[in-house]
């Protein structure tokens, strides 16, 4: 009779890993199942702004030449990653509140949940080397041209706005190595890393550590020196001579700074609901979380089209 021998841990984590895709199961909002079909209305608007808004701004800046500048490539790469925010989400949120499709297969979740924090994490970092913009264009207007290339801005756009993605794949393909117990439903209309894992049953420390570690050196971090070039910045701005000079400086500021403001403020609420709000009424997960992920790709072409002269006047035309 052959001799069976333990399997080697490595062996059976690249078991799990290929075999293991249990299904998960995702919710709108409790209680309001009457008028989902009015919450479908609602979401079907907020996707239509934000898709069309965002692709409205990609054309506009790839059809006309003379907005083919540092500041523009920025903000086609601002509107690229709110348009794969918004698509990442369609697919559950629409099916949910119109077609009642609950379930979502655990592979396919793990993509989601990808495509979400990827984009989340791309949108902080083309935040931030927004501000470098603005800093450089403020404190430094005679060197902005020989700083601020249209190559060096897509050269460095790229590394900065990949390291997101890149240090998310170990999180997200480790999940399928632990065992989930209970009854494996959500509490969005999306998947989530930091929902998901509270699902296993058993030790998700690594996971934790390293998910905290990577929003506190990419987010937090971002956040941190979008704060310090703001600051610097506003020192700068005083110290111009008249108030008209402080104004118009401050102005080609304001859109960068209400997208920051969009972003960050439901992103720093729904963290801290998620590590310490356990207690808090679900109504108040979801409504961060919608925000956060809704919001931000909706507003951001409005922002933009209402606050940036080149924009506007591209819009005047085509109106005119």
């Amino acid at each position: 009779m052959p001799a069976h021998y333990p399997l080697h841990p490595h062996i059976m984590l690249l078991s799990n890993l290929t075999q293991f895709s249990p299904m998960l199961y995702l919710t709108g909002f409790p209680g309001l199942e009457t008028i989902e079909h009015w919450i479908f209305i609602f979401f079907f608007l907020m996707y239509l702004v934000a898709i069309s808004g965002n692709c409205f701004i990609l054309i506009i800046i790839k059809t006309n030449p003379r907005l083919h500048t540092p500041m523009y490539y920025l903000l086609s790469f601002l509107a690229f990653t709110d348009l794969g925010l918004s698509v990442s989400t369609l697919p559950t949120t629409m099916g949910l509140f119109w077609f009642k499709s609950h379930g979502i297969y655990f592979g396919a979740c793990q993509i989601q949940m990808f495509c979400i924090h990827s984009f989340s994490f791309m949108e902080s970092s083309v935040l931030l080397v927004m501000s470098f913009d603005r800093f450089v264009a403020i404190c430094y207007p005679l060197r902005y041209m020989v700083i601020i290339t249209g190559q060096r801005v897509v050269s460095v756009g790229l590394i900065v706005i990949l390291q997101g993605p890149v240090a998310l794949i170990p999180i997200v393909l480790l999940l399928k190595a632990f065992p989930y117990c209970g009854s494996r439903v959500l509490s969005h209309s999306f998947c989530l890393h930091q929902e998901v894992i509270h699902l296993a049953c058993t030790d998700t420390t690594f996971n934790n550590l390293y998910g905290l570690s990577l929003v506190v050196f990419t987010v937090m971090l971002d956040l941190v020196l979008i704060a310090l070039s703001y600051g610097v910045i506003l020192h700068t701005v005083a110290r111009l001579a008249s108030k008209e000079e402080q104004l118009r400086a401050f102005q080609t500021c304001t859109s960068h700074l209400c997208a920051v403001l969009v972003f960050f403020v439901p992103m720093m609420g729904l963290s801290l609901i998620h590590h310490f709000g356990k207690h808090a009424p679900p109504a108040v997960h979801l409504l961060m979380a919608n925000v956060y992920l809704f919001v931000p790709p909706m507003l951001n072409p409005i922002i933009y089209s209402i606050k940036t002269k080149e924009i506007r006047r591209v819009i005047s035309k085509l109106l005119g």
